[in-house]
């Protein structure tokens, strides 16, 4: 064999592969992948262009500046309650190099990482590069959160293995989910009696809607490696810059892994995020009040349609079942769609085993795309739904 076996052994993700199946359709209004359609700031992108005119165009330290490092600290203090010093911040090449980062650095081959499932697509082929075991949780029956039961039966069931890390994602993506502080502190003995790290995914933090956002390491310091970023809160995702947040004894062996992987993350970026995090404070919030309109006007849609779904309560995902009546899977379902109604959405098979039979939409979509969508699946729908009959 002349490449890693585990690369062999793992593909584009779902999300990516689907995405790029459809493209070609024509007419088609793409309600797939997690991209704000909503423009980065102006505040921002002066400054970012500012920083190029001033030549900000050479290596930055390789955990970030030190001026993005303590806004980050500063940002993340005031937001949630984060008290992790400048120096226990890493700025990384967005979330998914946060990620990558962290699980490379705290597994061994042979641990066990336990992950609640439908899930995000960039955990599991991660965990398996670093030759590392994958345990899922279903959350189907209990309402698509880990409840303190099914953490416990897992453990127990599990005791023979290493057990290393939890991760936890919310609000959670393709769900829309998210917790509430009582869930995340039900869950804490558990946890803490099986020494578990908890690998924090918070990068929807600012969008939760009828709650405030508990951050898990307000909760579990000692353990929790929190990841976040400006791509969802400040739409900024182009720019790719994330944050990895940790005690100091596991920042120090990240810095490592991160250099080897990225080096460090672009300076034009960094100058970017420094005002995002310094005067952007109500970017997000201003967001979130748009997302939660085009949130309310979804679900309204897909009542009248007649759709079931799960009721979304932060990011910017409606995860929906498919018809009863359709023969195929999720992944048919949304061909189909695609190729019919000219509507692009996600089979929620890219999600993990657990997703098959349901589909995500993404409402980080313009209010007219949206409109034209529901009623193009309106019309498509009833369509099918009078040929079955």
């Amino acid at each position: 064999m002349t490449i890693n076996q585990q690369i062999q052994h793992i593909q584009v993700s779902g999300i990516r592969r689907f995405d790029e199946a459809i493209s070609e359709v024509p007419d088609i209004i793409k309600l797939t992948v997690g991209e704000p359609d909503l423009p980065t700031p102006a505040h921002i992108k002066k400054v970012a262009i500012q920083a190029i005119r001033d030549d900000w165009t050479h290596y930055s330290p390789l955990m970030g500046f030190a001026a993005l490092q303590t806004a980050a600290s500063n940002y993340f203090q005031k937001k949630y309650g984060l008290t992790y010093a400048p120096s226990e911040i890493i700025a990384t090449v967005g979330a998914t190099e946060a990620v990558a980062t962290t699980l490379m650095t705290i597994l061994n081959p042979g641990d066990a990482v336990l992950l609640p499932t439908p899930a995000y697509t960039s955990y599991k082929p991660v965990v398996s590069i670093a030759n590392a075991n994958l345990i899922t949780i279903d959350t189907t029956r209990d309402g698509y959160k880990l409840p303190p039961a099914t953490l416990q039966a897992t453990l127990e069931a599990h005791r023979s293995e290493r057990l290393k890390a939890l991760i936890l994602n919310y609000p959670t993506n393709p769900t829309g989910v998210t917790y509430t502080h009582a869930e995340l502190a039900a869950l804490l003995p558990i946890i803490k009696a099986a020494g578990l790290f908890v690998i924090s995914d918070e990068i929807y933090s600012e969008l939760t809607y009828e709650q405030p956002h508990t951050a898990f390491a307000t909760l579990y310091p000692e353990k929790t490696i929190t990841i976040n970023g400006l791509s969802k809160s400040h739409a900024m995702t182009g720019w790719r810059l994330g944050f990895i947040m940790a005690p100091t004894n596991l920042i120090t062996e990240m810095k490592k892994t991160h250099q080897y992987l990225v080096t460090s993350t672009s300076s034009i970026s960094q100058a970017a995020g420094i005002e995002a995090l310094t005067h952007g404070f109500e970017d997000g919030p201003d967001m979130r009040k748009i997302y939660q309109q085009r949130r309310d006007y979804l679900v309204k849609r897909l009542s009248e349609i007649g759709f079931n779904y799960i009721y979304p309560t932060g990011a910017f995902y409606a995860f929906v079942q498919v018809p009863q009546h359709f023969p195929g899977n999720s992944w048919q379902f949304a061909t189909q769609l695609a190729n019919e109604a000219h509507v692009a959405v996600i089979p929620g098979s890219a999600f993990g085993e657990t997703g098959e039979g349901w589909f995500r939409i993404s409402y980080a979509a313009s209010q007219a795309a949206l409109r034209e969508s529901m009623n193009r699946l309106a019309t498509w729908y009833a369509a099918t739904t009078t040929k079955e009959d």
